[in-house]
């Protein structure tokens, strides 16, 4: 992983992987010059379309989020807080159970947000 990091193109890695990078520099740094041409290279190197869409996906998210995050001024957490994150997504996964969404009121008193949850006309 270091070596990927200080530079891909040197790495020990599969030449298919060099290529995505590769494209993923070109969408980061001259997204507009990105056409059939680059998703054909990536394909030839063993890439399928929903593996460079996923690719592609993740590249704009974040760099989205890096932007909005400079943009905002939200802080960096420190490291105890990377680390209490960490031990819970080993135990319960990327993302924390949703709680169950309160039920819709019905009948006289239900608001018209509620009839429009619950699909029923407010009387």
């Amino acid at each position: 992983m270091d070596a990927v990091l200080a530079d891909y193109r040197t790495a020990p890695i599969g030449e298919s992987w060099k290529v995505l990078f590769d494209f993923l520099d070109t969408v980061n740094a001259r997204c507009a010059e990105v056409g059939p041409p680059d998703i054909e290279t990536v394909k030839a190197a063993g890439w399928s379309e929903e593996a460079i869409y996923d690719a592609i996906t993740v590249c704009a998210l974040f760099n989205f989020y890096n932007r909005w995050i400079d943009a905002t001024g939200v802080s960096d957490m420190d490291a105890a807080a990377y680390a209490q994150s960490g031990a819970r997504m080993k135990t319960h996964g990327y993302a924390p159970s949703l709680p169950a969404a309160p039920k819709a009121a019905v009948g006289p008193g239900a608001t018209d947000n509620d009839s429009l949850v619950n699909g029923t006309a407010n009387p």
